[in-house]
C-alpha cells in the first residue's frame, strides 16, 4: 500500500512526521482518499472566498484563506511550516517575504506597473516561491490569485484547463513555467495561465 501522506510526484511537498501527523480524518487510508478529502474542504472554501469581496493583499487573509481550504483535513492549517521544505524560503522568513509581496502587490496595482494578468502571474509565482505553510501551497497561491484576478475586474485564470495535482504533462509544463519565472522569465507562466 502506498503511504497517502507520502508525495506522488516532483512537485508536491514532503511532509515532515509531526506535519503527517497533523491529519484529521482518521478514515484516510488511501492517497485518493485524502485527494478527495483535501478537494472538498476547498471546493467549501472556494464557495466562501467568492461569495463576497475580500482583501487579498493582506496576510491575515492569506492565513485564513489556506486555513478554509484546509482545516477539515489539517490540524495546520492557516499556520506557517516550521520546517524546510525541498521549496520556499527559510521558515523564519515566511511572514517578512509575505509582508514585501504584499506591498509589492499593492504597487503594482496602485502604479499600474504591470497589466493585470502579470501582477497576478508574479503574486502568484512570489506566493508558491515563498511556501508559507507545510502543504497546500500550489492550490492556495492559484485560489489567492483568481481572487486577485476578480479585484482586477479580470476573469479568473484557466490554469493549464487540468487538475494540476494530479501527476501528468500539464502539472510538468506549470512546474517548468514557475521555474522559468524563479528566472524572472515570466512567458510561460504567463501563457500558462490562460490555457
Amino acid at each position: 500500500m502506498i503511504d497517502p501522506l507520502l508525495p506522488e510526484n516532483d512537485g508536491q511537498t514532503p511532509l515532515s512526521e509531526e506535519e503527517r501527523e497533523g491529519l484529521i480524518p482518521s478514515y484516510i487510508t488511501l492517497r485518493a482518499e485524502l485527494n478527495e478529502a483535501e478537494q472538498a474542504n476547498i471546493l467549501a472554501a472556494e464557495e466562501w472566498a467568492f461569495k463576497r469581496a475580500h482583501n487579498v493583499l493582506d496576510i491575515d487573509f492569506l492565513y485564513e484563506l489556506h486555513k478554509r481550504m484546509f482545516g477539515r483535513v489539517w490540524t495546520w492549517a492557516g499556520t506557517s511550516r516550521t520546517t524546510g521544505k525541498n521549496i520556499g524560503v527559510d521558515a523564519y522568513r515566511i511572514r517578512t517575504d509575505l509582508q514585501e509581496l504584499i506591498k509589492d502587490g499593492t504597487y503594482w496595482i496602485e502604479n499600474g506597473t504591470y497589466e493585470p494578468d502579470e501582477i497576478a502571474v508574479r503574486f502568484h509565482h512570489r506566493l508558491v516561491h515563498i511556501h508559507p505553510y507545510p502543504n497546500g501551497n500550489g492550490r492556495h497561491a492559484r485560489l489567492a490569485t483568481d481572487l486577485l484576478l476578480r479585484t482586477l475586474d479580470q476573469p479568473r485564470f484557466t490554469w493549464g484547463s487540468q487538475n494540476l495535482t494530479d501527476p501528468g504533462q500539464t502539472r510538468t509544463l506549470y512546474i517548468e513555467a514557475l521555474r522559468a519565472a524563479d528566472n524572472h522569465d515570466y512567458r510561460l507562466l504567463l501563457a500558462f495561465v490562460r490555457s
